[in-house]
């Protein structure tokens, strides 16, 4: 094993494992030292799977010596986001009150991922519920790249793990942005699929008609993997959609020559610190030198309008979500998520309604910009990390919490359209900088390939945290 060997993708991982050269189990015991190492200070993991872990990479090097190799992600360590069950270990949510919560069955994206022998590290810490404030009984992840920074919201520390190298892939879930929100703070790949390609059996709620689980990871060919092993109609899941999973690496090699690529110059720079709007914009220049045609588009102009029927939805649906624990339990939950859920007691059917047909108009007004290009360009957040304190991460809701920060994710978890996040850039101080290519539904396969012809002309995809 190489000091390096943490940082590989799977796709180059995977060939070597098949021809005998790496070993799963050496390769788990690997991935396991760097844990006990190195997540003292990280933070990432909520629990480690060590003996588990160790069993399935025996047992997937038995399979493999024994010529039945099951794909690329045999023998391969990851992690999931602690909202995912699995049988027989805690499944948390980041909820002191479900810190005894120890599920009967795996969640059908677990039960896939091991179907297509990934062998499991452990689950993920993560905010309280998936929302954005942290349960005081739990850890705040890191971000790796600087002590006391925003690791991403809710999936904090699959963003963590993925980019300090202590698990190949992770999984994380987005409902207003976090799968991109840690891909962007950390420097990681995020791919959230379409809303439905993912079945949500087994993995705990935060809004249901919002909630989408996809894979962070260190390539967007990675992304792909992951997705197709998971993805797929599910008869315990009825929001699952019946579409067959494609090849998701079929145009891993095509480029992007002739793709209409739609760009809106303001909403990718107002408001935005001038290297982030400086590397996105970049990005889309590089997209044009690989052939794509760039297209002038403007987003939703009432999009200040909808933003706000976000929280709306998520609170009425939060709230049914935790009806069994919550308000006769409220006392076991933090400052954040309590307050988030209190909030959702003023909300009237009348709100709730409304905040739906707002939704409505805005996945109508999306649709529109949408209507004459293959994938839209745009900033994955609107910020670099920024410096984080345990009252920050831990709660009240800060006062100056304002929707209009979420204006590069929730709309197209409004739309439930898949996107791709990428590192594009490093600020001055050291920080990634991401963009977001953002398809039309079930274009999964097209943003692998997008995504996959940007990482052949740049580097930034390969960058490391320092001293990890």
């Amino acid at each position: 094993m190489t000091d390096e060997i943490h940082y590989q993708t799977i796709q180059d991982l995977a060939p070597r494992i098949e021809a005998g050269e790496v070993s799963p189990v050496a390769l788990t015991e690997t991935m396991l030292a760097r844990i006990e190492a190195l997540d003292g200070r990280l933070k990432s993991y909520a629990t480690v799977m060590a003996e588990t872990a160790l069993a399935e990479a025996r047992a997937a090097e038995a399979e493999i010596a024994q010529g039945r190799y099951l794909g690329p992600l045999h023998g391969v360590p990851i992690a999931v986001k602690d909202l995912c069950f699995t049988k027989g270990v805690r499944t948390m949510g980041g909820l002191a009150v479900l810190a005894d919560h120890v599920p009967e069955y795996d969640a059908t994206v677990v039960s896939r991922l091991r179907a297509a022998g990934a062998v499991l590290l452990g689950k993920l810490n993560l905010t309280e519920g998936a929302m954005a404030g942290y349960n005081p009984a739990f850890d705040v992840p890191e971000n790796p790249w600087k002590e006391s920074h925003w690791a991403g919201a809710s999936s904090s520390g699959s963003g963590a793990a993925t980019a300090a190298g202590l698990a190949f892939a992770t999984l994380g879930s987005d409902t207003g942005g976090s799968i991109r929100g840690p891909a962007a703070a950390c420097g990681t790949v995020g791919l959230k699929p379409t809303w439905g390609r993912v079945s949500r059996h087994g993995v705990l709620d935060l809004a249901q008609s919002l909630d989408h689980v996809g894979p962070l990871t260190r390539s967007s060919a990675d992304a792909g993997i992951i997705l197709e092993a998971m993805a797929g109609a599910d008869p315990d899941d009825p929001t699952a959609l019946l579409d067959p999973v494609p090849d998701m690496l079929a145009g891993l090699d095509k480029g992007v020559g002739g793709l209409r690529l739609g760009w809106d110059e303001t909403y990718g720079s107002d408001g935005l610190a001038p290297e982030y709007a400086g590397a996105v914009a970049a990005a889309v220049e590089v997209m044009a030198g690989l052939g794509a045609e760039i297209i002038p588009v403007s987003m939703p102009e009432r999009l200040a309008e909808y933003l706000p029927a976000w929280a709306v939805l998520c609170q009425a649906e939060a709230a049914d979500a935790h009806r069994a624990t919550y308000p006769t339990r409220a006392d076991e939950y933090g400052p954040w998520y309590r307050e988030w859920l209190q909030r959702s007691e003023a909300h009237t059917a009348a709100d709730y309604a409304r905040a739906n047909n707002l939704r409505a108009a805005c996945v109508g007004d999306l649709r529109r910009t949408m209507a004459d290009i293959d994938l839209l360009i745009c900033p994955s957040a609107p910020r670099t990390a920024h410096a984080v304190t345990p009252e920050i991460s831990y709660g009240p809701i800060p006062g100056d919490w304002q929707p209009w920060r979420m204006r590069f994710t929730v709309p197209t978890d409004f739309a439930g359209l898949p996107t791709l996040s990428l590192p594009c850039g490093l600020s001055e101080d050291g920080l990634p900088i991401s963009v977001q290519f953002v398809g039309q539904a079930l274009t999964e396969p097209l943003l692998v390939q997008a995504g996959a012809a940007y990482e052949g002309a740049t580097d930034w995809h390969r960058m490391h945290p320092p001293g990890w």
